[in-house]
């Protein structure tokens, strides 16, 4: 390890930031730094500028990951290099909204109705039922499901922000039948190869494309998918927006609100105005129409 990576995972630990954070950052001014094959020390704005125009142009990179990559330098040059030209020298992309994508419920059934492996339907229906993370499910330990509150403890949330989150009672009878079965001693959803540490997220990420392509799915199925979708049914059965914050771990409403645009239910519920309108008919009216 050399000395400016060490001195940089310092910085970011001395910050409590994630273990999540701290490998994306590090991982981002790796490839930084081989791009140019130098060490980002000898490296200035505009290597910094070339490098984040070859991630739009060549790349491809969405402008999630550009802010990803410019925030991991960032924090190199000003937190841990104590440069202060970065900001004034290095643009900051506009970030562009996206609307979460969502399957239906009947769609989440068929997918769990032709997983067969017991351990991979308890995973993607906790995925479901809790609106879970990924790295939020695969870090649950066994006393985290409190069946006598009913109650789930998310202990290490986004930000390390602990939760308590409501345990479904059905989820409940479906977890007790897995635990009886794969008997886990600490986490929930252990590693095969390695039962004393959880499984990994490239396991799950497998586990959700190969049940979206045994339900016979087009959409590619991820784990993110099952939140958005418990999310945004939960917004259609009735719930509020500060219940589904809370149980989504959203520090700003905001986010949240992102499901108010994706629920077909709720968009066509809303009456446009036109509908209320007086007016003649058209002389054409009774002409076919293709629409």
């Amino acid at each position: 390890m050399t000395p400016l990576r060490k001195r940089m995972i310092e910085e970011l630990q001395l910050r409590n930031l994630s273990e999540q954070t701290v490998h994306a950052y590090v991982k981002a001014v790796e490839r930084f730094a081989k791009h140019f094959n130098a060490s980002p020390e000898r490296l200035g704005p505009e290597q910094i500028r070339q490098y984040l125009l070859y991630l739009i142009n060549e790349r491809k990179n969405s402008a999630n990951t550009l802010q990803v990559q410019r925030a991991a330098l960032h924090f190199l040059y000003v937190k841990t290099l104590k440069q202060p030209w970065f900001d004034e020298e290095i643009a900051r992309a506009k970030r562009i909204p996206r609307l979460p994508d969502v399957i239906g419920a009947p769609a989440v059934a068929g997918i769990l109705n032709r997983t067969m492996n017991l351990k991979h339907w308890t995973i993607l229906a906790t995925l479901y039922a809790t609106a879970l993370r990924v790295d939020e499910l695969l870090h649950l330990q066994v006393g985290d499901i409190d069946s006598a509150q009913m109650i789930i403890h998310v202990r290490e949330g986004k930000g390390r922000v602990p939760r308590k989150i409501a345990l479904s009672p059905a989820l409940l009878e479906r977890l007790r039948i897995y635990c009886r079965r794969y008997q886990p001693k600490l986490w929930l959803f252990p590693s095969q190869q390695h039962p004393d540490q959880p499984m990994e997220q490239r396991t799950v990420r497998h586990l959700c494309r190969t049940a979206g392509k045994r339900a016979d799915l087009k959409q590619r199925i991820h784990p993110h998918l099952f939140r958005h979708a418990c999310a945004t049914h939960m917004l259609e059965a009735g719930a509020d927006l500060r219940t589904i914050q809370h149980l989504l771990g959203h520090a700003d409403i905001r986010t949240t609100a992102r499901y108010l645009h994706v629920s077909a239910c709720m968009i066509q519920a809303v009456r446009s105005p036109f509908d209320a309108l007086e007016l003649s008919a058209l002389a054409d009216e009774r002409e076919r129409s293709p629409v």
